[in-house]
């Protein structure tokens, strides 16, 4: 059942597109996240031909994964998706020499906050990392929380973050600092070496 151009469908409308093998489902799927997932490939990859290939990998990654997935809420699924793509395709970039992205410059505002040591992954229990960093973000009031998950999640540019705020650049960047001295001291609590 193809839907109207003039109608984006529902979450679960294409979610069941997908459940049902009917190929309209990428079509919904682009027509209604398009522009978001290739501004969340675009903070990471930052070249348009990389952004397009990324949603491409997206929306058949999305296709072999439902079934037997069954997202409840199809953005946050799309998400990780793209930004697993995008990482991979960053990382091939970067082993090539080609230029970084607004990633590493976000990643580097949080490496005093990292141990120094070339096999990170071995030394902390990354799992449980992941849950103190949920946790810290779920604690932050929601400006903090959106500047937070904007900036170290979606890899945004600052400028943007202000932009959406309706705030000076100058303003968000006092925010990061603020954040990053309170989630050195939750890692310092919690028994992170850094």
């Amino acid at each position: 059942m193809p839907y109207s151009k003039d109608r984006v469908a529902k979450d679960s409308e294409i979610v069941e597109l997908y459940l049902r093998r009917d190929e309209n489902a990428i079509a919904e799927t682009d027509l209604k996240y398009r522009n978001y997932l290739f501004s969340v490939a675009r903070s990471i990859v930052g070249d348009n031909e990389d952004c397009r290939e990324c949603l491409n990998d997206t929306y058949l990654a999305a296709w072999n994964s439902i079934p037997p997935a069954k997202p409840t809420v199809l953005k946050a699924f799309l998400t990780v998706i793209v930004r697993r793509i995008a990482i991979n395709r960053y990382h091939s970039r970067t082993r090539k020499g080609q230029l970084p992205s607004e990633m590493t410059e976000s990643f580097s505002e949080l490496s005093d906050l990292i141990a120094d040591d070339e096999n990170v992954e071995s030394t902390l229990d990354t799992t449980a990392l992941a849950g103190l960093l949920s946790e810290f973000a779920r604690q932050l009031p929601e400006r903090r929380k959106y500047i937070f998950i904007a900036r170290y999640y979606m890899c945004a540019p600052i400028d943007k973050i202000a932009k959406d705020l309706g705030v000076c650049r100058s303003t968000v960047q006092k925010e990061l600092s603020a954040i990053r001295s309170a989630l050195k001291e939750k890692l310092e609590s919690e028994g992170y070496l850094i």
